[in-house]
């Protein structure tokens, strides 16, 4: 009895302590999305003065860290940013005007890290500077010390008003230092970067443009030149045009926005919702993708490739700030500073809480463009008002990246920039892999594990966040389809970082705790100390098939890649789309399967494979519409084809590798109806040459691509 009751005693003991541990479930085939590189960005990284250049250790530390996307249009400097005299006027500080010299910022970012990917933006308020001699003096004020009267309107002439405050005595004359400037001046700049004649910049790493800064809250940060706010139909009447002048000039630009400024300007323009030309009254966001969508229609230009927004939340606590990442896709989350989201319905809901911002906006833009209509989301400024305390920031800086990886993401740059993030971002740059995918945790509240696996499925890095500030948390991970390797996985681990010292100086020296721990049945356990981060680098034996999925395989034949696949119980499958990619990332559907309903073989040939490596899996499709994904398997294709074009079907930009013999080709563009739509002359040395083709300005459909002798067909999907 007594040995029955010390047993029982053990059990229940055991059956607690497991309770506790947080369990998280990993599935690589599922929700997989490629995680954008540009999601590791800052702003104003890059000097724009000739004279003050970013500093050799500078450019190594942010290579060092895996910093890949810069956004350096200066924010509210950017709204009135003069590209040809490279100069700007300043609404923070004056409204004076100095040097901001854009083509110097962008030629030496391209120099210096020639991989990453910039961005500027163009100007929608119709000003530009024009001089710097109507500057007010404030060196002979204060010798250019910050004060309250900063925000006064004193170039031009303005009289100061000693007593502080953002109010002149006397507004300063904008046109003694502005110019106008329409949507030709701002769009100007593509040619002068990227044109003939031009600068020479390579406009593939330059694709990003904010169509300005924050116009919602004009009337405030340029009152100079708008006292009043515009209505928010013209300024989507400037954005139109300054987009299709934009997309004319550089088909395969991204156009981003609105970049409204906060929460509340998510909602609003100005102090209420926008009332439609039908009388209805729409939440800001929702009206900007209605208006944008209708003149797609009404034009055929594409005229929005992101959505960009601002977010400046208040809190200083902690405990608020690490759950912040909720806010732009989480369905559930009540965000306790809620306030602009009360009137998303039109009316005034204090009972309105949940922002989900991001996911209000995908539904909009299925609602007014359809589905698979390619609008990503960013967030190019953010910051905390968390004071010294690293730890809180770098587990904040962690759950946004984080989040964002999941939800396919296209950029991401806080504006400020504080202790704990370098560390964080080259955690998140450097040790993650290229593919999202599924991971559950039993306590999501507190333990996230942003998992990220490459393409080959062999190497997983799960990111472990906890976000408690007092406990300890242990985490149990399984994997459900992916078998690890038997040898010890590496983790590194960012926590007790200290309080006003910079940590990160270079790859190799960081304050990243380096340790291991084995796996036992194909699982894993470590503990979290609280507010800290850990990174589990797991190295894989090898793929597991979904559980419906037998066996896959691939073989080449006579220029055609034989696919055959054998399943089980797929009488819940309904069919399965054939996916391919020449990177292992990026897969296109080429062609469909229907189930049968019994235990079955199938076969499938890619009747043109790429002409060198090529990437397949089958995505499993069942009956309720839920899906997963098998294995991937890489064929090398060896067939010497003259012209090779990829992906195809494209949708915006199409590769085009020639391998033909040295000398001058002309390559011709031709629709299906004979119409030559594009000719490019290229000059071959006789190895392979590769270019890429702007796709954006044609209309779906088949086409084909003519050089020397050769043609091949591709196809367009919008």
């Amino acid at each position: 009895m007594k040995q029955f009751s010390l047993t029982s005693l053990l059990l229940c003991l055991y059956i607690a302590l497991n309770a506790q541990n947080v369990q998280v479930s990993v599935k690589i085939f599922n929700n997989r999305k490629a995680v954008s590189p540009y999601i590791y960005g800052r702003n104003n990284s890059i000097t724009d003065f000739v004279g003050n250049p970013v500093s050799a250790s500078n450019w190594q530390l942010y290579k060092d860290a895996g910093l890949n996307f810069f956004r350096e249009n200066g924010g509210n400097n950017l709204t009135k940013h003069n590209w040809r005299l490279n100069i700007s006027s300043h609404p923070d500080w004056y409204n004076n005007v100095y040097t901001s010299n854009w083509d110097y910022a962008a030629q030496t970012l391209l120099q210096n890290i020639p991989a990453a990917q910039g961005m500027w933006g163009f100007q929608l308020v119709g000003k530009a500077a024009s001089t710097n001699a109507n500057n007010f003096n404030d060196w002979a004020y204060n010798n250019s010390q910050w004060w309250s009267g900063v925000n006064q309107n004193l170039a031009g002439g303005g009289v100061i008003n000693t007593a502080g405050g953002s109010q002149a005595l006397v507004n300063g004359d904008p046109s003694l230092y502005l110019q106008n400037w329409n949507e030709d001046s701002t769009t100007g700049i593509l040619n002068h970067w990227f044109g003939n004649g031009g600068l020479g910049l390579d406009s593939t790493k330059i694709r990003y443009w904010n169509m300005d800064n924050e116009p919602e809250i004009w009337s405030g940060t340029h009152d100079d030149i708008m006292p009043v706010q515009p209505s928010a139909e013209a300024f989507m009447q400037s954005y139109f045009a300054v987009a299709k002048k934009a997309r004319a000039l550089f088909p395969g630009i991204k156009l981003t926005g609105p970049v409204s400024p906060n929460e509340w300007q998510w909602f609003n323009w100005g102090a209420a919702p926008v009332t439609g030309s039908d009388g209805k009254r729409y939440p800001w966001l929702q009206y900007f993708i209605k208006r944008v969508a209708e003149e797609e229609q009404s034009t055929g230009i594409r005229l929005l490739d992101v959505i960009d927004l601002h977010f400046y939340p208040s809190s200083t606590s902690p405990s608020d700030v690490v759950q912040y990442h909720r806010v732009f896709f989480d369905s559930t989350y009540i965000y306790p500073e809620a306030n602009g989201v009360h009137v998303v319905n039109g009316g005034w809901d204090n009972t309105i809480q949940i922002e989900n911002v991001f996911g209000r906006c995908q539904k909009w833009l299925n609602q007014y463009m359809g589905p698979n209509n390619g609008v990503t989301f960013a967030v190019s400024e953010t910051a905390t008002q968390l004071q010294n305390n690293p730890n809180a920031v770098a587990v904040w800086y962690a759950s946004m990246l984080g989040e964002f990886m999941n939800h396919g993401v296209e950029y991401f740059t806080p504006w400020n920039w504080e202790t704990g993030m370098w560390e964080t971002l080259h955690l998140f740059s450097r040790y993650n892999k290229t593919n999202s995918v599924k991971a559950t945790s039993s306590d999501e509240t507190n333990v996230s594990a942003y998992t990220t696996v490459n393409n080959n499925n062999d190497s997983v890095t799960i990111a472990l966040v906890n976000r408690s500030q007092s406990l300890s948390k242990t985490v149990v991970i399984n994997f459900s389809d992916f078998l690890a390797a038997n040898q010890a996985a590496k983790t590194l681990t960012l926590s007790n970082l200290p309080v006003g010292t910079e940590t990160f100086l270079s790859h190799s020296s960081n304050a990243l705790q380096t340790a291991t721990i084995s796996p036992q049945n194909n699982t894993l356990q470590v503990t979290l100390a609280p507010m800290s981060i850990t990174s589990v680098i797991v190295t894989g034996a090898a793929a597991i098939l979904p559980q419906n999925l037998l066996s896959f395989t691939a073989s080449k034949g006579d220029n055609k890649v034989i696919l055959n696949f054998t399943t089980t119980n797929q009488l819940n499958l309904a069919s399965f789309d054939v996916e391919r990619s020449a990177d292992g990332s990026s897969f296109t559907t080429i062609g469909t399967v229907t189930g049968e309903g019994a235990n079955g073989q199938y076969a499938f040939i890619d009747a043109q494979p790429l002409p060198s490596i090529n990437y397949y899996r089958l995505k499993l499709i069942d009956h309720t519409g839920g899906y997963s994904y098998s294995k991937i398997l890489p064929v090398r294709y060896d067939k010497n084809a003259a012209i090779t074009v990829f992906p195809n079907p494209a949708k915006e930009v199409l590769t085009v590798q020639l391998h033909l013999p040295a000398g001058a080709i002309s390559l011709q563009i031709i629709d299906g109806m004979g119409r030559m739509m594009k000719t490019m002359l290229l000059q071959s040395s006789g190895s392979t040459l590769s270019t890429t083709i702007d796709l954006s300005g044609l209309a779906a459909g088949q086409y084909y691509i003519h050089a020397g002798s050769e043609i091949i067909s591709f196809v367009i999907q919008k």
